[in-house]
């Protein structure tokens, strides 16, 4: 048989205790809500992503994206394929973007891609 303790504690969070644990015991109870958290404590510290890593991701995917652009361009370019009207309207759409990428160099973090 393990050894048994007293634990003292005040009698609001007894209550509270009682209220939650449903058909466990105390003991179970208390040992589950410590196990619990434990458990979250590490999980916490990987789920979570800064702001600035996010924001490089993002700008990251930004250049992913306009890499793809350029190269159906110039796929359609080569197949002999030369609408003005859309090439121009992409052109604009690259340039905006690389815009964006510009102003927001300030908060730049980098990710190593391996």
């Amino acid at each position: 048989m393990a050894d048994k303790r007293m634990l003292i504690l005040p009698a609001e969070l007894v209550k509270k205790i009682d209220d939650n644990r449903g058909d466990m015991s105390q003991a179970d109870f208390i040992d589950y809500l410590i196990n619990s958290q434990m458990k979250e404590e590490t999980k916490e510290t990987k789920r979570y992503v800064t702001e600035e890593q996010f924001h490089s991701f993002e700008q990251d995917v930004k250049k992913l994206l306009r890499s793809f652009l350029d190269f159906f361009i110039n796929y359609d370019l080569e197949l002999g394929k030369s609408p003005r009207n859309e090439l121009e309207e992409l052109v604009s759409r690259l340039q905006g973007m690389e815009k964006d990428l510009d102003s927001d160099s300030e908060k730049k973090a980098t990710i190593k891609w391996k």
